[in-house]
């Protein structure tokens, strides 16, 4: 395998550096290994190549042959003799081949550059402090590196439509648009919807929604990411904050098992937007649209500020060492959750582990996949649960067997994290029959049953990890500080173990690691701080086996050690 990897690999020659890059390898990328940048608006890594940007030229030359013997032509020191191309070639659209010659800072690339600038700023408004593009905008960047420093252009610039709505969550400043293509592209190979296009010509092109369509697929947001300039902007962030201003943290998107990798961006303990990160493993560079909506729940209406006991405020200290009493009085059933991190399952687990236990539950949540990153199991770490060993099975979506060991009085006291109970199939007279623990950031209707309620944290307030569809572990980082009421779950659960245990409990993540990491544990020598960002696969061939939904099972890809839902 590493012999057909290395015979995959040709040698190019960038600005008089000899590099090994991969067949098929295109110049922008093979010039980015010698740490050299090819200016780009049209291209895009995830996307068909359209090369109308002209920015990324560079000279290209290849070793010369004698017509007439068709032998090798050689300089004087026995050296291949290099042809160079009498213009410019775009990088995007040359692949590598053996012994080609590139120069991406000659004076003649550096001649055609300034032209290209030139010509897109023609019509292009310099409002450059107004932008909500500022500080993010590759043509503001690159006028400054690769353009003439002033303009030529006296006469009056051509102007287009401003504030157009593309769809319910984009909007579109034409002036700003530089014709790179790169959200058509995305919306007819990416999204699969295609609803975008030019119309006019020269100058006076145009980005518009075909008629009678709009931009509304849930990856619409995906266009303004990819968009190099400040034409296509996110409705819902314009203005409100300049970039520069933001701390970004690596997390992951909670709606479903894929588990996209994120980047949030907060000031001062507020979160103003999420945005996709690349993993090429997981989700390439994007994520939907509903994902980025996550971090409106920190501040929601329904938001816990506090803990309770039997609807009074108390210290969320006093509401755990209740918790811990009513959990060791017997007959208590648990609900974990397939949200909470692989952290708060091992807990949750040992908890199990110290009480005699009527059962532990998960709660499901399906839906319907879309193909792309919406994946019919919308829970993001089900397989957390299995592979901790909190759960053995496949969660349903109702809490049956629950119901029926609370009416025949097996089950006195339940304790819940994260989980609605009457959402998951209880009835309020069945809560009323039980003590009611619940541990999570929201109120909801069992949290208006529950005997103890303990005020924890969302997912931007804590660090942890996660287990995707792929049996893939990845990391997040806490963004922001959670609410002065509330407390970590992770140090809630892990203080009633060690209250139910006699025994000490690790409470943060470093220290929890070193139990979940155990010899023979599937997760042996891994750390939180050891996990990269791009996650690392685990071995989830023993579950293969395991119903899924409706007669579906779960199938175990030993190659790319992946598990997927299949008929």
């Amino acid at each position: 395998m590493a012999e057909e990897k290395k015979d995959n690999l040709v040698t190019v020659n960038i600005d008089g550096v000899d590099v090994q890059v991969p067949k098929g390898t295109n110049m922008i990328e093979a010039a980015a290994k010698v740490g050299k940048e090819v200016p780009h608006y049209c291209y895009h890594p995830k996307l068909s190549i359209a090369g109308n940007c002209r920015m990324c030229l560079v000279e290209l030359g290849m070793p010369g042959r004698d017509r007439a013997t068709g032998e090798p032509m050689l300089n004087e020191d026995g050296s291949p003799k290099i042809m160079w191309m009498p213009g410019p070639a775009i990088g995007c659209g040359t692949n590598a081949a053996p012994g080609m010659h590139i120069k991406t800072n000659s004076e003649k690339v550096k001649e055609a550059r300034e032209g290209v600038t030139e010509f897109l700023l023609v019509n292009h408004p310099l409002d450059c402090p107004i932008c909500d593009q500022a500080g993010e905008c590759r043509l503001q960047e690159f006028s400054a590196s690769h353009g003439r420093g002033q303009g030529r252009f006296t006469e009056e610039k051509n102007v287009k439509p401003k504030r157009t709505r593309l769809g319910p969550r984009v909007t579109l400043d034409d002036e700003r648009c530089i014709l790179c293509s790169r959200c058509i592209r995305f919306s007819q190979e990416i999204a699969n919807d295609d609803v975008l296009g030019f119309t006019d010509r020269g100058s006076y092109s145009t980005l518009t929604c075909f008629p009678g369509k709009e931009l509304a697929n849930n990856y619409s947001l995906n266009t303004v990411d990819i968009c190099p300039v400040g034409a296509l902007t996110s409705t819902d962030f314009r203005f409100k904050m300049r970039v520069w201003f933001l701390k970004e943290t690596n997390s992951i998107d909670f709606e479903t098992s894929a588990g996209c990798n994120t980047k949030v961006s907060s000031r001062e303990g507020k979160i103003y937007r999420i945005t996709p990160r690349r993993n090429d493993a997981v989700n390439d560079t994007w994520m939907p649209d509903s994902g980025r909506e996550l971090y409106k729940k920190v501040e929601s209406e329904d938001r816990l500020q506090s803990s309770l006991i039997d609807g009074t405020e108390v210290s969320a200290q006093n509401a755990v060492v209740a918790a811990s009493e009513l959990l060791n009085g017997g007959n208590v059933a648990i609900v974990g959750s397939g949200k909470a991190t692989v952290e708060e399952q091992f807990a949750l687990k040992g908890i199990a582990d110290a009480i005699d236990h009527k059962g532990v539950y998960l709660v499901a949540r399906y839906g319907e996949g879309d193909g792309i990153l919406i994946t019919e199991d919308r829970n993001p770490n089900v397989r957390g649960a299995l592979l901790t060993g909190l759960i053995d099975a496949l969660p349903e979506e109702q809490l049956t067997d629950l119901g029926q060991k609370i009416d025949s009085g097996e089950v006195k006291t339940v304790l819940t994290t994260k989980e609605d109970l009457i959402a998951a199939g209880l009835t309020e007279a069945q809560l009323s029959k039980v003590s009611v623990v619940y541990i999570g950031a929201h109120a909801n209707p069992t949290t208006a049953k529950a005997k103890v309620v303990i005020a924890g944290l969302t997912q931007f307030e804590k660090s942890g990890t996660l287990v995707n569809v792929q049996f893939r572990i990845q990391k997040f980082n806490k963004a922001i500080p959670g609410p002065k009421g509330a407390i970590d779950d992770l140090l809630a659960l892990s203080t009633i173990q060690a209250n139910l245990s006699g025994e000490e409990a690790p409470s943060s993540i470093g220290s929890i690691w070193k139990s979940i990491a155990a010899e023979g544990s599937v997760f042996e020598g891994l750390s939180f701080a050891s996990l990269s960002d791009e996650g690392q696969l685990l071995d989830g061939s023993k579950f293969s086996e395991l119903p899924f939904k409706e007669g579906k099972s779960l199938k175990y890809d030993p190659q790319t050690e992946a598990v997927a839902t299949t008929e």
